[in-house]
This record gives C-alpha cells, sequence and structure tokens, in this order.
C-alpha cells in the first residue's frame, strides 16, 4: 500500500514535458503569491519591517535546487533548501530568503516524500530530470542560479569506504545545458565536489572554463565560533591541527575544510598540497608520540576542554590525515571527541596556540539548527555573483579527502600505515581576500519549519 501511495505521489507531482512550462509558471504564481502572505505573516511574529516585505516585488533569482534525497528532517536537501524558500537566521536574526525556489529535481524521488510534500505546500513544481530542472520545461537554461545537494539517499559504498553519491553525475547534466545554451550560471555543490578526484579536478575546472562561480564544502567553516575570531590573513602559522568527528568520509571532510578556512590565511597566502597520507587505528597515537609539535597541540586543546591528559589518546580507533604543503606547513586532522571541530595553530611568535572550537548544534531539528551560515552565503552568491570564498580551497579540501581515503590502499591491499601519496597535480594557489565569515551573535531559538503542513 506504501509503495502504491508513493508511485501515485509520484505521478501527481512530477510534470510532464508537454505542460510543465505552463504549468511551472502557474506554480510559480502562486508561490509568489504565498509567499506574499506568508512574509505578512512573518513579519507579525519575527518584527520585520513592512519594507522588508515590499523587497519580493524586486527581481530575485531564480533557483534550481536538485538533491539526491529529501525523505527525513535530518537530510542535507532539508537543512539547506528550506532555509532557501523562507529565510534563515544569520547575525542574531531572522533573514528572509533573498531567492526563488523555482524548481526541484529528486534523484531518489519515491523515496523523498518529505521533498514532495514541502514542494506541494509551498507550490514548486518538481520535475523528473535535471534538464527539466534547470530549463523549467524550456529548450534552455531558464534559471539564475543551481543548488546541488547530493548529500543522504540509499547508495552504496565502495571497498574504500567511498558513499558514491550522485554529485557528479548531477552536476554533468547541469553542464551540458550550459554549454548547449551558451551561457552558466552561479553553482551551489554541497560538501566534497566528488569522492573522485579526477570528477572533482573536472567539476572544478568546468566552472574556469564556462566561468561561472562555484562554492561549497562544509557548513562548520561558517558555524558560530568560540572565540569569535578570525585569523589575520598571513598570519606565521606553524603547524596546525583541527580535532573532530573524522569516523568516515563525510565526517572526516568537515574536518578538513575547517583546516582548510584556516590554514589559507598563512603568510603567502596558499601554495597547495604536496602530499597526504592516511594512518588508521593506535598507529595514530604512535606518529603523534614521534611529531612532538603535534603532541603539544593536542594536549593544549586537552587542557583547553579540561579534559584529563591523554584523553584523545583512549580512543584506540582513532585516525589521522596528514597533510604537508608546497610551502613547507604540515597540519593533521585527528580524530577527537568532545571538542566539536576544534582548530589549534603553532603561530610564530606566539608563546600559546591559538585554538578556536565551533560547538555544538543550535537546538533540535528544526527550522534554524545546524545550516543557516552556509544558506546565507549560498544566497550572497546567487545575489551577487560572486564566489564568496575561492573555490581552490573547495578543490583542495576535495583532494584532500579523496587521497586519505585512497592512502590505505594499494594494489588491493589494505594497511593501516597508508602511503604517502605525492600530489603535484594540487599545486593550487591563492591569496584569500574574505573577512570573517562565520555566523555571530545570538544563536537562535528553536522554531518548527514554515511548511505549511503540521507533519
Amino acid at each position: 500500500m506504501a509503495k502504491k501511495q508513493s508511485q501515485n505521489a509520484a505521478k501527481t507531482t512530477h510534470l510532464s514535458p508537454l505542460t510543465n512550462f505552463t504549468q511551472a509558471n502557474r506554480a510559480l504564481t502562486r508561490r509568489e503569491m504565498l509567499g506574499i502572505t506568508g512574509m505578512v505573516g512573518l513579519a507579525a511574529l519575527t518584527g520585520i519591517t513592512s519594507g522588508a516585505v515590499a523587497q519580493r516585488s524586486e527581481k530575485r533569482p531564480r533557483i534550481a535546487v536538485l538533491v539526491s534525497y529529501w525523505g527525513a528532517t535530518r537530510s542535507h536537501a532539508d537543512w539547506i533548501v528550506t532555509k532557501l524558500i523562507d529565510g534563515y537566521w544569520w547575525q542574531g536574526a531572522y533573514t528572509p530568503s533573498r531567492v526563488d525556489v523555482s524548481a526541484i529535481y529528486m534523484h531518489q524521488h519515491d523515496e523523498s516524500l518529505l521533498g514532495q510534500k514541502v514542494a506541494k505546500a509551498k507550490g514548486i513544481p518538481v520535475f523528473k530530470t535535471v534538464r527539466e530542472a534547470v530549463t523549467l520545461g524550456e529548450k534552455e537554461l531558464s534559471v539564475d542560479g543551481v543548488v546541488i545537494v547530493g548529500e543522504h539517499g540509499d547508495y552504496p559504498k565502495d571497498l574504500k569506504g567511498h558513499w558514491l553519491l550522485p554529485r557528479w553525475q548531477i552536476y554533468n547534466q547541469v553542464i551540458q545545458v550550459f554549454e548547449q545554451s551558451k551561457r552558466a550560471v552561479p553553482v551551489f555543490n554541497d560538501k566534497h565536489l566528488s569522492y573522485n578526484w579526477d570528477e572533482s579536478k573536472w567539476m572544478f575546472d568546468k566552472s574556469r572554463e564556462l566561468n561561472f562561480p562555484l562554492t561549497g564544502g562544509s557548513s562548520i567553516p561558517v558555524y558560530y565560533r568560540k572565540p569569535e575570531k578570525e585569523l589575520d590573513t598571513d598570519t606565521p602559522i606553524k603547524h596546525s591541527i583541527v580535532l573532530g568527528g573524522a569516523g568516515d568520509e563525510g565526517g572526516i571532510f568537515h574536518c578538513i575544510d575547517v583546516l582548510q578556512a584556516f590554514v589559507e590565511r598563512r603568510k603567502g597566502g596558499e601554495t597547495g598540497v604536496r602530499s597526504v597520507q592516511s594512518i588508521r587505528g593506535p598507529e595514530t597515537w604512535n606518529w603523534v608520540e614521534r611529531n612532538p609539535w603535534a603532541s603539544k597541540l593536542i594536549e593544549s586543546v586537552a587542557e583547553k576542554f579540561e579534559l584529563p591528559p591523554g584523553h584523545f589518546q583512549q580512543n584506540e580507533k582513532a585516525n589521522i590525515c596528514l597533510v604537508e604543503y608546497n610551502d613547507g606547513t604540515n597540519a593533521a586532522v585527528i580524530s577527537g571527541r568532545d571538542v566539536g571541530w576544534t582548530y589549534a595553530g603553532e603561530i610564530d611568535g606566539q608563546h600559546e596556540p591559538t585554538i578556536i572550537s565551533m560547538l555544538g548544534w543550535a537546538g533540535p531539528f528544526d527550522q534554524y539548527h545546524a545550516s543557516n551560515a552556509q544558506p546565507h552565503w549560498i544566497t550572497e552568491m546567487m545575489v551577487t555573483k560572486s564566489e564568496p570564498f575561492h573555490a581552490e580551497r573547495l578543490l583542495l579540501s576535495s583532494g584532500i579527502t579523496n587521497h586519505y581515503m585512497e592512502s590505505n590502499w594499494e594494489n588491493g591491499v589494505y594497511t593501516a600505515i597508508g602511503r604517502s601519496i605525492e600530489t603535484p597535480y594540487m599545486d593550487m594557489t591563492y591569496r584569500p581576500t574574505r573577512g570573517a565569515q562565520f555566523n555571530k551573535g545570538e544563536r537562535p531559538p528553536s522554531r518548527p519549519y514554515i511548511r505549511g503542513f503540521d507533519s
């Protein structure tokens, strides 16, 4: 019975190629009306001025959202897309959305019942294919931006632990429309570009070839920080570590992206990555003992959090990702419990390490939990058509993750002490030009999603 209902939902939600353009326009008109009334109601609840509501009459970027799966409140699609529709919590206040989600595509459509309900409640058309979503059923590109959330869903993992999510497959179909239409628009890709280095590099290169802004990555670098601090540009960093949940590919990517957000601000700017190595299990702590700089930084974090000496070393299933940069800087991502995501850096001329933590989520799985700063920067890119940070960072984070996953395997044989993989092709160089981008101020209240339905 459930399967039959799911099939019926698919039939009523999808648009046929012959009718989707007309229906899409009608749906957009309905949604604009719903959006205005919703904003007026929200103004009464939140104290938004009438001027903020009036801004809806201005031209807003139309966004196509392409997701792998949207079937749970904990899925990234639900965290991100609902905030692009309804607004988000930024710098201590509710911020209305400045984009229109005009089309949705769900790769695992029948399993994405929550996404179907949201789309129906908000009057947003759901399309059968990527092409139809980004063209709104026309022959050429018809949206002003693309958001790809290829995270979560029923996808297999390979022997090396790669989660075979269809990010490249979705992105590739978008590129085909860009090339056919002879124009391109900004693209956001959630988390790493792909689990495969060649695909990741191709995705980045296409953004440069077709000249469109590209961003993505983890939500953690722009999450709340304690202390509320950003490293200055040209900080003389000698060594860095990040401690956090790094048990699988998805977890370690978050940590690696946090690392890159800090180390790119070192003196001279980013120079690219020379090598990547993975060590897993008890050998992790043998490496730490042989490298006093890492041991000192780890113990400084334990002391900061008032944890007993040797706290982190009690984890026998720990793992470490070693990164050597082209300028000789060394860094490590290490499994660490009870500290959220914490960066610790040895800075030349400073007696004590610099420690900056991103701690805990902002409440239950509701409207303002977790990802709020990320939708803000997605929106900024769509409105300004400028990358919020250098996309080279996203490529480096993707590449480090890719090679970390490969390091423990050679010729089909696994070893706990992985081989050091030389990466001369990861020689991206740039100087960061951004200021602080993380969320600040009062944490958001617990508030149900503005869904348009009860459950």
